[in-house]
């Protein structure tokens, strides 16, 4: 048994004080010197030579005697107890460290209504900022500073990162042993001290370190902490693509250059911790205008980098062996992210690459995230704009993805087609014209068949009379078999009164147009034509369904009645964790010598045809966005 003293006094000593001041303090009956004194003794040093009321066996003899008499901590000793969460603890030696986690474990039994304020306290440790605790007033920056000079105060042994960041490990897996309740009480309170988006890189990766770190000990929490992180991460990204968008095209491209060439400069050392990526946002309070917007953009492109990079190698080995139980569950987790977080947020950019990896690395995968944009798609309860966002995540899914295996190209092909026939069939009797309002999941999943047959369509020909087949060329100028339904599906849905190449977005239209005559399948040019005299304020509904367009006070203008080029599977731009999609990825590649010069006099006359579909005119007009 180890022997207690405090100021020469034994600990039976100490605990009937402690007792005597708080029943003093409880009963109001003015004697509170004593309680102010035990305050002062656990508040934190105020500066480095600050060694504190007591010493370290001092506040450790008086810390065992509190935790005999937690039971008398009420709200009324409120001050106390927040003196005692806000004590520098984690730098001292190990047993002052074992008594005050016993402290906290006999606090949250005894006072259930502390439970929350000790594990706000732990939690406010996963940041790895520089904020003293009894700066918490808010969340944004409160956390205690788990870096070095945490390890080192006067009289302790130092202590370094790793032992610093285990024991609030420790201390939680104690409590959420300890109080079987914790864990329902701890996932809201994850939540509320996750890093505000503006905060740095090294912030939001050090508290998903520890997050994950978390769920070793406390697996009940692991969905709501994948789908606590999978929801911010998408409020990062969504602002980032604002923020790219906002800048010159140049200037976006030199930014994730910049962080390419030089992807690791903010890291720590293994001394001292620093905050260089906040810093170098923060501290230069001399650069001003654009200098200085830059500088925040390429802040978050780099912390959206780190963090997707960081996630998916957290994914990754579930998915070792891709028929595992593990690896079913967690798909299944990512496949519950998307449907419910990233498909309703219309523009995120790269957070969905997660699905995009780790469903390509299985075949069965493949289909069951295919199956669900499906799904999705058709859903007829969901928001239209929800469905023609599946219907573009199916298709550019479907189209980029180099581990898509041609069958499943075909039957993604036929199930829309299937599905078109019956909006079609029901809908065609009492159509007056092409009205994106009012058909809008045809349009999107016609716009998907377009865009798949533009990437994919080598893999909708059956034809195995061309002696080089992996020669592109060698289906130039051939009379090919296309897989069963092709060509009739394609025909009967552009061909309807639903009119949907007037609706689709006029770059992918002129892309199919092209390739589809260059490829002998379909010669749609007369329809263009034609559809240029066509209106599309005359057609469009009074009362809308919520496409992804609304007319908005852009009713007049053609653009406003047609589709956006959307999808979300467009080239990954994030330098660093790019590495984790090389491989799956398909390029976009022209079709060989579709765009010659030494075409035939037809072809010329037709090629011209084909560029007045990308020109505005006095009755279309497009919206300028690039397929790619």
């Amino acid at each position: 048994m180890e022997v207690y003293q405090a100021k020469g006094r034994s600990l039976d000593s100490i605990r009937a004080e402690v007792k005597r001041t708080i029943e003093a303090h409880v009963k109001n009956q003015g004697d509170s010197e004593g309680y102010d004194k035990m305050k002062e003794m656990f508040a934190p040093r105020r500066d480095e030579d600050d060694e504190g009321e007591g010493s370290n066996v001092d506040l450790r003899t008086y810390l065992v005697a509190l935790t005999s008499y937690t039971s008398l901590l009420n709200k009324n000793c409120n001050g106390l107890v927040k003196a005692m969460l806000a004590c520098e603890w984690m730098g001292r030696d190990e047993a002052f460290v074992k008594a005050y986690v016993q402290f906290l474990g006999s606090l949250a039994s005894a006072q259930g209504a502390y439970v929350g304020s000790v594990l706000g306290m732990l939690v406010g440790y996963f940041y790895g900022s520089k904020t003293s605790p009894v700066m918490a007033s808010t969340h944004k920056l409160i956390s205690p500073s788990v870096r070095l000079s945490s390890g080192r105060l006067p009289g302790c042994p130092d202590v370094n990162r790793e032992q610093l960041t285990s024991r609030i490990h420790v201390a939680l897996k104690y409590l959420l042993r300890l109080i079987p309740s914790a864990s329902g009480i701890l996932s809201p309170i994850l939540a509320t001290k996750f890093p505000f988006s503006d905060e740095t890189k090294k912030i939001h990766v050090t508290y998903i370190d520890n997050l994950i770190r978390l769920i070793e000990y406390a697996p009940e929490l692991k969905s709501d902490i994948f789908a606590l992180i999978t929801d911010r991460l998408v409020k990062i990204d969504v602002q980032m693509q604002v923020d790219l968008d906002d800048l010159d095209d140049d200037v976006a491209a030199a930014i994730v250059q910049a962080i390419s060439l030089n992807p690791s400069r903010d890291d720590d050392a293994d001394g001292e911790d620093s905050d260089s990526d906040a810093d170098s946002v923060t501290s230069d309070e001399d650069i001003h205008g654009d200098a200085k917007r830059i500088k925040e953009v390429q802040g978050n492109v780099e912390k959206m980098d780190a963090i997707l990079d960081l996630l998916f190698t957290i994914y990754s080995p579930y998915f070792s062996d891709p028929n595992s139980v593990e690896a079913a569950s967690m798909f299944e987790t990512l496949l519950g992210h998307f449907s419910n977080i990233i498909l309703p947020t219309y523009r995120s950019r790269h957070t969905q690459f997660l699905l995009f990896h780790f469903a390509q690395t299985a075949e069965h995968l493949v289909d069951q995230f295919a199956g669900t944009c499906v799904h999705l798609a058709f859903q007829s309860s969901r928001p239209a704009v929800l469905r023609q966002s599946s219907a573009a995540y199916l298709a550019s899914f479907v189209a980029r993805g180099a581990h898509v295996p041609s069958h499943v190209i075909r039957t993604v092909f036929e199930l829309i087609g299937d599905n078109l026939d019956v909006i079609r069939s029901d809908n065609e009797l009492t159509c007056r014209g092409p009205d994106l309002k009012r058909y809008s999941t045809f349009y999107a999943m016609t716009q998907a068949l377009l865009y798949i047959f533009c990437f994919r369509w080598r893999d909708l020909i059956t034809s195995t009379d061309i002696a080089e087949e992996d020669d592109p060329a060698a289906f130039i100028g051939q009379d090919l078999t296309w897989a069963p339904g092709i060509k009739d599906t394609l025909t009967r849905t552009i061909y309807s009164k639903l009119n949907p190449l007037k609706i689709c977005s006029p770059p992918i239209v002129a892309e199919f147009a092209k390739i589809a005559h260059h490829l002998r399948f379909m010669y749609v040019y007369p329809l263009l034509e034609t559809n240029k005299r066509i209106r599309l304020s005359q057609y469009s509904s009074s009362q809308g369904n919520g496409a992804l367009r609304d007319t908005g006070n852009g009713g007049n203008n053609e653009s406003w009645h047609q589709l956006d080029a959307y999808f979300p599977f467009d080239p990954y731009q994030l330098p660093v964790s790019k590495r984790w999609i090389e491989g799956d990825y398909v390029q976009w590649k022209g079709v060989p010598g579709l765009n010659q010069e030494d075409d035939s006099d037809d072809d010329s006359s037709e090629e011209d045809d084909e560029d007045d579909v990308d020109v505005d005119d006095d009755d279309t007009a497009t919206d300028g966005d690039d397929e790619d």
